[in-house]
């Protein structure tokens, strides 16, 4: 049996292995309350290894090799940025998001801004979130095609059918349980593919003197990449519906600040090592599509690793995949699904057409994203595009803990439109002037919402002056 069907084999043994964990959660799943929230609360370092988890999906491993290989090591700060943004999450919104005690960003926003506001972010997120997915598939494809030996596209279809079956079972609490086991073997993986990696270039010291000095200077990948990847990293940690939804999990304000400041000391050590391993590979095989870095160094090793690494890349695929699809289909539930049907969360508790509402929903915008991701190119810029969107809202949650007198409902409405159509449009036109659409994303709520305030402080003004 070829070493690839060999890994691939015992690859599929352990994505049973979650299965069945997911079935057996499905008894939980009992209601569209139980299945969108988990049903119960959960202790501060697992909920931490799920949201480490949710951010390593296969794009951190293959998207940090890609950019590496051309970047060096510099490409470790997109992960790097990620734990930026934990660290200010657990100081700045943990405690307040879960005094709150909503699940969704969109319900954060109504208490504000009001419904129009409630709608436009729900719609943002959800685009946000296909758009994770259609990055997900397109690396996790990247992987099965070069095991398989089968092209990208088919292998693309494979992996969202199957993830199609898998997230649909257990909701919430499968999702919790097999994401902190994805996220054990995710690691795994990744330490082992490194060492693998750097074996066959001769180790540290010849990775060292055979790549140019600039591979392994900080900033190589340019100061201003750098602070986008900073800037749209922490934006999606701020306003993403799956960290909220997870950190309402846990059943005190400490421990959503512990399990925030846990995630961001997992997600360092991963980048470095999926950094280096692209760097490795950029030595091994130097004439490659960089895409190809990571599962080029995966299709080197012997079956025993192979399946270690594999094991853990279909659990970041079908890890982030349930993730998001569970974010999305709690939004369409609680956003459009109970508006419609004039009813509370609390009246559907006992209603079989929520619960079926929730599954389809789940399973349909898993198998969406398909199509989108069998012509993306670039894995991470594709990625940061979905996190340069959620930057605009991550502004305005900060408005509303920090600043809610600031602006107005209709400058909050006007800014997530605005976001969505010229950050979308800024990254289709190629980032003008070098210019990152994550820096779009950032301005714009900051200008409009600057001039929705500006009658109520000229009234001010106003008052002041006939006072005096």
């Amino acid at each position: 049996m070829d070493a690839n069907w060999t890994a691939m084999s015992l690859a599929i043994v352990y994505i049973l292995a979650m299965g069945v964990i997911s079935y057996a959660a499905k008894r939980f799943a009992n209601t569209a309350h139980n299945f969108t929230s988990g049903g119960t609360t959960y202790p501060a370092l697992l909920v931490g290894f799920l949201l480490m988890s949710e951010f390593i999906g296969t794009t951190a491993s293959v998207g940090t090799a890609q950019a590496a290989y051309k970047w060096g090591i510099s490409a470790a700060w997109n992960l790097a940025a990620l734990g930026i943004g934990f660290v200010l999450y657990a100081f700045l919104f943990a405690r307040k998001f879960k005094d709150l005690g909503e699940n969704t960003i969109s319900g954060v926003m109504a208490k504000t801004y009001g419904k129009g506001t409630k709608l436009a972010t729900s719609i943002i997120m959800i685009a946000a979130l296909q758009i994770v997915a259609i990055s997900v598939y397109a690396s996790g494809g990247a992987v099965l095609a070069g095991l398989l030996k089968i092209d990208r596209a088919t292998a693309i279809v494979i992996t969202g059918v199957v993830a199609a079956l898998y997230v649909s079972m257990g909701g919430m609490r499968s999702v919790i349980y097999t994401n902190v086991m994805h996220a054990i073997v995710k690691y795994i993986g990744i330490l082992v593919a490194t060492a693998f990696a750097l074996s066959q270039v001769g180790g540290m010291g010849e990775l060292r003197a055979r790549l140019p000095a600039e591979m392994f200077a900080i900033d190589t990948a340019g100061w201003p990449q750098i602070f986008a990847w900073i800037l749209a990293g922490t934006g999606a940690v701020f306003s993403t519906q799956y960290v909220l939804q997870a950190i309402s999990t846990v059943d005190n304000a400490a421990k959503a600040q512990r399990a925030s400041l846990y995630t961001a000391l997992l997600l360092v050590p991963f980048g470095l090592a999926a950094a280096l391993c692209g760097m490795c590979a950029s030595l091994m095989f130097p004439k490659i599509n960089a895409l190809q870095a990571f599962p080029m160094v995966v299709s080197q090793m012997d079956s025993l690793m192979a399946a270690v690494v594999v094991a853990g890349l279909a659990g970041s695929l079908f890890g982030t995949i349930s993730a998001i699809s569970i974010g999305t289909a709690t939004l369409l539930y609680k956003d459009f699904y109970l508006p419609a049907v004039h009813k509370t969360d609390a009246v559907t508790a006992a209603d079989s057409r929520a619960l079926m509402f929730v599954r389809i929903a789940s399973t349909v915008v898993c198998l969406l994203p398909i199509p989108l991701a069998i012509f993306a190119p670039d894995v991470l810029k594709v990625t940061f595009l979905a996190k340069s969107l959620r930057l605009t809202l991550a502004v305005l949650v900060l408005f509303i803990f920090y600043a809610p007198q600031f602006g107005t409902p209709k400058g909050a409405l006007t800014s997530i439109l605005l976001s969505l159509v010229l950050t979308i449009g800024w990254y289709l036109a190629g980032d003008p002037y070098g210019i990152d659409n994550a820096y779009v994303a950032l301005v714009i709520p900051l200008i409009v919402m600057s001039v929705s305030h500006l009658p109520r402080l000229m009234s001010a003004s106003r008052t002041m002056r006939d006072t005096a």
